[in-house]
């Protein structure tokens, strides 16, 4: 069986609005008050956890405070988890893309950098973690993205043959988990950094999920 395999956050959903938040609690709780924007500061959330707490104490004049880095990143972790599904949203056209794709006998799985528990709870708020063959976080296996093998696992597990996959994401690291598997990428535009991903050069860009099986059985047959 050939395989879609998905990245979760900007790519599927838009969860930059919930993760912003949970930085913001460990800043308040530091007394700095809420130093991330929701919309300025969206595509740092959707690079994770560390990323926002760098972006945060780097405008506090701590840039090079690892330490308070370390110690708040499981606060972050515990904020999001406790409010994981307020501001998150699917994608438009998402699920139905994934459900064509799965009529046209495609095996579909998500291959993410999220921490494996956090994403099954997520997509189970959503509603939409039965739909997916496949779920691999980044602490499933020993190594996460850009490492291949998360995403070589998550076709594996969706039924599929490592060979004959597509990844679809939204950031270097999907391209280069791709690049490194030996299979396509498609890199969606409508994204926070979706004026970015042409630079990357996948083999296909994506503007509209409706487009996908169609792009899917170019790339892949």
């Amino acid at each position: 069986m050939k395989t879609v395999i998905f990245d979760l956050d900007g790519t599927l959903a838009d969860t930059s609005g919930d993760l912003i938040e949970a930085a913001n609690c460990c800043f308040v709780d530091m007394g700095a008050g809420a130093m991330l924007d929701p919309v300025a500061d969206a595509g740092t959330a959707l690079r994770g956890g560390r990323a926002m707490l760098m972006l945060g104490l780097s405008r506090l004049g701590r840039v090079h405070d690892t330490a308070t880095l370390d110690r708040y990143y499981p606060l972050l972790l515990s904020a999001y988890e406790g409010a994981i599904d307020v501001h998150t949203v699917m994608y438009p056209g998402a699920m139905d893309a994934v459900e064509r794709l799965k009529s046209d006998g495609y095996g579909v799985g998500i291959c993410t950098n999220k921490p494996e528990a956090l994403a099954e709870l997520l997509l189970q708020k959503l509603g939409v973690r039965d739909v997916f063959q496949s779920m691999i976080g980044a602490d499933t296996l020993p190594v996460r993205k850009p490492d291949p093998e998360p995403l070589r696992e998550a076709a594996r597990r969706a039924g599929g043959h490592p060979d004959h996959c597509v990844l679809i994401g939204d950031s270097d690291t999907d391209r280069n988990t791709a690049r490194a598997a030996g299979v396509p990428s498609v890199l969606v535009t409508f994204g926070p950094a979706g004026g970015d991903m042409a630079a990357l050069k996948p083999e296909a860009l994506l503007d509209d999920f409706a487009d996908l099986p169609d792009v899917v059985r170019r790339l892949i047959g």
